[in-house]
């Protein structure tokens, strides 16, 4: 199986491909996540912060780090910063600018994590792609149903810099003397009890079970009040508005595209519930995302019948396992 580390590396590229647009000879891509169990890592239970100012820092002619450009997370957490030429971008590493107040930053804490660096994906068609690492922001304390059974892997990333005003200048080609990388904190803390239907258990539950009250402590990474645009990005904002909420989805049924977004909402929650799910986070909204963009109503239903079957426990391999919330 696919890693979720990969996909979401190329589902990055080709979301700030396609709302960024390639304008320079070089382009940065990479995703801002809420790192929910603060473990130091994307999991399931993390979700796409927006509104994020992300900057892109390079060592200067005098061999000290500068920042040379600057973007803003979109809907789906992604940023695009695009270069003319082909710069040495080898040296380079991006981090999240200091007092950078995302859209969802109150929910998660905003406390910036360690900065990532720069890689190399393909040189193709005089166009150079680089990706990075999905960048963090982490709460004051790690959900109650994180585990604590994998501790934090020791930091490799850059140190972070404290950023000058940009620089008009191209990152030059030389190399930099690296900083030693910022020791991993130790957890001080105890986390409560699991919820009920821990995450590594199988369980698909219905749209008709997401909507029940008693079942409501089951949401977990999104609310029900949060807007479908900013979880399914710009193509389900053009689609439905930007009023509708989650839970306002699920109630769709009549027409194609409501159905649609009826299961994909399910499909979401059970993925952040079930590692065992047939499809994780990433992958429900690629699924979903490319229907919308297949334009055609076959595209939607036949998307809209795979997570419907999903969501059912695939012919009863996947029972539900609600309990009543306490």
């Amino acid at each position: 199986m696919i890693k979720v580390e990969y996909f979401l590396l190329v589902f990055s590229v080709f979301v700030a491909v396609q709302i960024h647009g390639v304008q320079g000879g070089a382009m940065v891509s990479g995703t801002v996540f809420c790192d929910q169990c603060k473990d130091g890592q994307v999991s399931m239970f993390d979700y796409p912060l927006s509104g994020m100012k992300v900057a892109m820092v390079c060592p200067g002619n005098d061999g000290k780090m500068t920042m040379v450009g600057e973007d803003t997370t979109n809907m789906l957490g992604s940023y695009g910063i695009t270069f003319d030429g082909t710069p040495d971008l080898s040296n380079c590493f991006t981090q999240l600018s200091p007092n950078s107040n995302g859209e969802d930053s109150n929910k998660c804490g905003a406390a910036a994590g360690p900065p990532k660096s720069v890689k190399l994906m393909f040189n193709m068609f005089d166009m150079e792609m680089f990706s990075v690492d999905p960048l963090i922001s982490q709460p004051a304390q790690p959900m109650s149903y994180c585990s604590t059974s994998s501790p934090s892997p020791p930091s490799t990333s850059p140190t972070p810099v404290t950023l000058p005003p940009p620089s008009s200048s191209p990152p030059p080609v030389g190399p930099v003397t690296p900083s030693a990388p910022p020791k991993a904190p130790t957890p001080g803390f105890r986390l409560p009890p699991m919820p009920p239907a821990p995450f590594l258990q199988a369980s698909a539950c219905s749209y008709e079970n997401w909507m029940k009250p008693e079942y409501k402590c089951y949401w977990r990474a999104v609310s029900p009040e949060m807007p479908v645009s900013l979880v399914f990005g710009p193509l389900a904002a053009q689609k439905y508005g930007t009023d509708l909420t989650l839970y306002s989805g699920l109630k769709g049924k009549g027409d194609p595209y409501r159905t649609l977004l009826r299961e994909s909402v399910t499909a979401l929650l059970n993925s952040y519930n079930s590692l065992h799910f047939p499809y994780n986070a990433f992958q429900v909204l690629h699924r979903f995302n490319a229907a919308l963009m297949g334009g055609s109503t076959r595209d939607v239903l036949v998307t809209a019948l795979e997570f419907k079957r999903a969501n059912t426990g695939s012919s009863g391999r996947f029972p539900c396992k609600f309990e009543t919330c306490k």
